[in-house]
């Protein structure tokens, strides 16, 4: 009998010898970076691809859309006003139509929950929008141009690391008699700003060191257009990373200024007000510290959470 061909059929060609299955491993996952389309997907694409395939993300980000919805509209889950009290109904525990009972002034403690995402959300937030905001542009231009900007920035940032987040809290906000949440929101800007900025500034020294960034500058482009479309858009990812897990440790920096009575301060509705009111009470009505505390821990937990999974990743050598 003739032998068979092996060119009639690649595959059981190359299936016996163990540089085959190399070979067809290696073809697998670039089919799986290039995508349905069978082009390369770009950093954000192959992140978004993983992100929808980690449990972890899907969770946290539901978990955090939730809360947006409620601090939006918190009519969603209740009709009560946050700040109708009875003094009757003081401390009492769960009652029909009121599941989590009332604080010290006759509140209802499930009313005034839903509410307090609204202060602690708007905070972390804007906060972390502003210290990104600052941090990425200033640092990212110290990277870029270094020379004197790059020294007098690092030093003005090594000041803003010296200054303890709690002792100066209580020393700025002391003075503010404001009740809203931007004084809270300008002072953690202040104190946040410098973490980012020194991010932004090192990944946009590692991009501008990359060959398309060299060959840009040998065609002659200008300072400008190299920062905005090289070097930015692909330094960009390790400040969103640790943004999004500031964002966290801002909700619970406010709760503890709250707390300590610099924060936020009544009649805005939080939760670090709520569990400074129920701290001496923990022993007679517990409840009155459990679910805003509760509250509290699932909020910062969803957003490390979101951002453990997008710095996964963002980060291929994590994969």
């Amino acid at each position: 009998m003739p032998e068979p061909d092996p060119y009639e059929n690649p595959q059981e060609a190359i299936a016996p010898t163990g540089a085959g299955g190399a070979m067809d491993l290696a073809m697998s996952e670039a089919e799986t970076l290039r995508g349905t389309t069978g082009k390369p997907r770009s950093l954000w694409s192959d992140a978004w691809h993983q992100l929808r395939r980690n449990p972890v993300f899907l969770v946290s980000a539901a978990l955090i859309v939730f809360l947006v919805l409620i601090a939006i509209w918190p009519q969603i889950l209740t009709s009560a006003d946050p700040l109708r009290c009875d003094l009757s109904k003081s401390q009492q525990g769960s009652a029909p139509g009121h599941p989590f009972g009332y604080d010290t002034q006759g509140c209802d403690v499930y009313t005034r929950t839903v509410y307090g995402a609204r202060a602690s959300i708007t905070v972390g937030v804007c906060a972390t929008l502003g210290a990104a905001l600052l941090g990425s542009l200033l640092g990212g231009l110290a990277g870029f141009f270094g020379g004197w900007w790059d020294a007098l920035l690092s030093r003005i940032a090594d000041v803003f690391f010296g200054i303890p987040v709690v002792l100066g809290g209580l020393v700025f906000l002391s003075v503010v008699t404001s009740s809203t949440v931007w004084p809270v929101v300008g002072f953690i800007v202040l104190l946040g700003w410098p973490q980012l900025a020194r991010i932004a500034r090192g990944a946009v020294i590692t991009a501008k060191q990359n060959d398309y960034v060299q060959a840009a500058r040998a065609l002659g482009a200008g300072s400008g257009r190299m920062l905005l479309r090289h070097v930015a858009p692909n330094a960009v990812a390790p400040v969103i990373v640790v943004a999004t897990i500031a964002l966290g440790t801002y909700i619970a920096l406010e709760a503890t200024l709250s707390f300590l009575g610099v924060g936020l301060r009544p009649p805005t509705v939080s939760w670090g007000i709520d569990i400074s009111n129920a701290a001496p009470q923990i022993r007679n009505a517990p409840h009155m510290l459990l679910w805003p505390a509760g509250a509290l821990s699932i909020t910062v937990l969803a957003f490390i959470m979101l951002g453990d999974a997008v710095r996964d990743a963002l980060d291929p050598k994590l994969r």
